[in-house]
């Protein structure tokens, strides 16, 4: 839910100013709450979306104080998220594939994630294939050996897709319960470079056809709604299954 938590915190500090002092909401209140929305970068269907039922329940008298207020935007938010879902299937062979434009955090993601999942138990292997960019596959063998797990890879310029191929082989012969991907950083414009995300994906499902298999998007918060532009393209070429948002903390825009 780190979404949610980016927004309220962008959004927090506006709202508490516009109850400071006060005690019912009235007109120039409700105006103050939907600028402060916009100016969270939210997008305006789905300001207007809030506004509106922030409004219902202003006249329904459900929304007197600040806290009022901040837990029906929670419940307006948690609404639009939908349900928690589980990343991983237990006790099966599970893949993650990560994508992303360049700089969106896509490496040191995928060192918090192996952190995490080892943490639980799970026996983890990362498949260096960012092969395009300088020192992409060294920066990924130096971050897989500070968190202690294995990684596959080969030298720089390499096909990614037999990096993948070789990672699989290695999964499946040494009992992994979770081979994550690294990919090279490319814009979601460049037919080529998608084309070679799609081959990686097909290599998965040829190799691995009965593994659960997650494609992750990376994002950079701070992007705005050229995020969402972003997710289109990929999910039309790859058919993305979650998005990962990096940096909402890194400005009051972020999220």
């Amino acid at each position: 839910m780190s979404i949610f938590k980016g927004w309220m915190k962008n959004i927090k500090k506006g709202l508490e100013s516009v109850f400071k002092g006060k005690t019912q909401i009235g007109d120039d209140e409700i105006e103050e709450i939907e600028e402060i929305l916009f100016q969270s970068d939210l997008g305006t269907q789905m300001v207007l979306s809030i506004m509106d039922k922030i409004q219902e329940e202003v006249k329904r008298g459900q929304i007197k104080t600040y806290n009022d207020l901040e837990e029906v935007i929670k419940k307006i938010f948690l609404e639009i998220l939908g349900e928690k879902r589980r990343l991983l299937l237990p006790s099966s062979f599970n893949v993650i594939l990560v994508i992303g434009v360049n700089g969106t955090g896509k490496t040191t993601f995928i060192a918090k994630l192996s952190k995490k999942l080892k943490e639980e138990g799970k026996k983890v292997l990362i498949a260096a294939a960012d092969t395009f960019r300088a020192a992409g596959v060294k920066q990924m063998v130096v971050w897989a050996e500070r968190v202690g797990v294995p990684v596959v890879a080969q030298k720089e310029g390499a096909d990614p897709s037999s990096v993948v191929f070789d990672a699989i082989s290695s999964a499946k012969a040494k009992g992994i319960d979770v081979l994550i991907v690294d990919t090279a950083g490319r814009l979601h414009t460049k037919k080529n470079l998608m084309e070679e995300l799609k081959k990686i994906k097909r290599v998965i499902v040829k190799n691995a056809p009965d593994a659960h298999l997650e494609v992750l998007l990376t994002l950079d918060a701070t992007t705005g709604q050229n995020a969402l532009i972003q997710a289109r393209n990929f999910h039309e070429n790859l058919g993305i299954t979650g998005l990962v948002l990096n940096k909402l903390d890194s400005t009051s825009r972020a999220g």
